[in-house]
């Protein structure tokens, strides 16, 4: 019998509309959320957005998806290799 590995490729889209509306796609779990900033785990790490009056109009976490409404000021992605650096760098300096 063959033995075959298939890779299932992780997506996540995000899509801004007029820096007022985010639709995203590839949702795990929201972290925490306020009017100010929303962090949220995706499939591609963990995804910082911050900005003004911000309102999770949709979450559909078992689908993976949810639209935000607001002033978007910015949106960051932390991968988990570079929290990983960072954990280390601040080991580091605190030994």
């Amino acid at each position: 019998m063959e033995k075959r590995e298939i890779k299932i490729e992780e997506k996540s889209t995000l899509t801004m509309e007029n820096r007022k509306r985010l639709l995203l796609n590839g949702i795990v779990e929201v972290v925490s959320f306020n009017e100010d900033q929303i962090v949220l785990n995706t499939n591609l790490g963990t995804l910082h957005i911050k900005g003004e009056e911000l309102k999770m109009n949709k979450l559909d976490v078992q689908n993976g998806e949810a639209i935000i409404n607001g002033m978007i000021n910015s949106c960051v992605y932390i991968n988990k290799e570079n929290k990983k650096e960072k954990e280390k760098l601040l080991s580091k300096l605190f030994k």
